[in-house]
């Protein structure tokens, strides 16, 4: 497994984001799929004109290194006559050279940014934007109450277990405190993630939540959303958003052993997002906040298995929310709402009845080669060649899951229920108001 791992050859290169070969072979997949993103096809184009400018300006380089190998022989070998011609060919030449390997290093990097520039091929996913999912199924029905029912910061405060005005006095906006059985209701659904996670083959981590700039660079989380991100500069090093991040770089030019199958990591930590543009939208309560805590699931695999992982990431994310009790829908995320990274995305999403529609909870993304190519991460093959890895990731629990656990499970006289599967970690039935 995993442990096995041994370092790869080579110092660790961020580039080689798009498989080239796939990109000469299949130009018009790669366009469409920028079609369905919403971003620009002719960057397939641009990349495959520096690509063939980069492939001359290799030829070139190595005829010219081939001549000065040919040249430091026949001096060896010449005559004292035909020396002087030969000197005077190979200092010509060792200017030429010089140029070409300048034309070379210059060619790669534009490669290596035309590169960066394409997000991964999408796989399935609808076309369109934001509003453009496909609702693949539902799983209960919408909460009824014959009662006005609270919002989740309303019940939160009336029991004593979610601070926003000390979290903003402390922190600022979208910051809070979680208080007592508050804490305790979020204890107790991510240890449940983590047993789930370690019964069905994830090892259980505690990861780093600050990066350095090549790691989040490699998971594709410095495009267009960059300014998501919190940044410490005197360090330059990065916060996580998701602990996907530090699990995705863990095996960073490496090759690791993927034999006996899948390799699959649970990374518990907490996220920090700095929710740019998003003013004005879910200020209230704890839906939309600058820290929260999280269970990701990350699983390395060969590319051949990365659908069928996908579905038993799902399958997982299934199990939890049916555990703490919310009515939630499957959707198929379409490719312009897509990250970089993924190439295709199911979300769940849970019935919140206060605002009368569906809220994500959990995200699961299949990345295919597009994160372990930035990172160097590889497998053997049957004949022992190495070969870019597959990652994918998805949620099994996070801070705001209990927006909606609230909210569905409130009672007319201002109680929650708590959820049987979440009751020997919070120690009690029911939750009752404080004041």
């Amino acid at each position: 497994m995993a442990g096995s791992a041994r370092r790869g050859s080579g110092p660790l290169k961020w580039d080689n984001v798009i498989d080239l070969k796939f990109l000469r072979d299949n130009p018009q997949t790669v366009k469409d799929s920028q079609v369905a993103r919403g971003e620009d096809p002719s960057l397939v184009d641009e990349l495959l004109a520096a690509d063939e400018r980069r492939r001359e300006a290799i030829q070139r380089a190595d005829g010219l290194r081939s001549r000065q190998k040919q040249l430091g022989k026949a001096i060896g070998q010449a005559s004292p006559e035909e020396r002087e011609a030969l000197l005077a060919e190979a200092n010509e030449l060792k200017d030429s050279l010089k140029a070409a390997g300048a034309a070379e290093t210059e060619a790669e990097e534009a490669v290596n940014a035309a590169q960066h520039r394409l997000s991964n091929v999408v796989e399935g996913a609808p076309a369109g934007g934001e509003e453009d999912f496909v609702v693949l199924e539902h799983h209960g029905e919408p909460t009824a109450f014959n009662f006005e029912p609270k919002d989740h910061l309303d019940l939160g405060e009336s029991l004593g277990i979610i601070d926003v005005k000390r979290g903003t006095k402390v922190s600022g906006a979208r910051f809070y405190y979680l208080k007592g059985d508050g804490a305790l209701l979020q204890l107790g659904m991510l240890t449940l993630a983590a047993r789930k996670a370690t019964e069905n083959g994830f090892t259980v981590m505690i990861p780093p939540v600050l990066v350095r700039p090549e790691v989040m660079s490699g998971t594709g989380f410095l495009g267009e959303h960059s300014d998501e991100i919190y940044y410490l500069e005197r360090d330059d090093l990065y916060l996580v958003g998701t602990s996907e991040v530090a699990l995705a770089g863990y095996h960073a030019d490496e090759i690791i052993d993927l034999s006996n199958g899948p390799v699959r990591y649970a990374g518990w930590s907490s996220c920090f997002r700095r929710e740019a543009g998003s003013y004005g939208k879910d200020t209230r309560g704890i839906l939309r906040v600058h820290q929260f805590d999280k269970l990701e699931m990350f699983v390395y695999c060969r590319p051949e298995e990365a659908a069928e992982q996908h579905q038993k990431l799902l399958d997982l994310e299934r199990e939890m929310l049916a555990a703490v009790e919310v009515p939630y829908r499957v959707i198929d995320v379409a490719g312009g709402d897509l990250g970089a990274s993924a190439a295709r995305k199911f979300d769940t999403e849970a019935w919140v009845p206060t605002q009368g529609t569906y809220r994500e909870l959990t995200s699961t993304s299949n990345c295919t080669t597009f994160q372990a190519r930035r990172l160097k991460t590889r497998y053997r093959d049957e004949s022992g060649k190495p070969q870019v890895a597959a990652t994918l990731n998805g949620t099994l629990a996070t801070t705001r899951w209990l927006v909606a656990i609230l909210e569905n499970n409130q009672r007319a006289d201002g109680s929650v229920v708590v959820p049987e599967a979440l009751r020997p970690f919070v120690g009690k039935e029911i939750l009752e108001p404080v004041q």
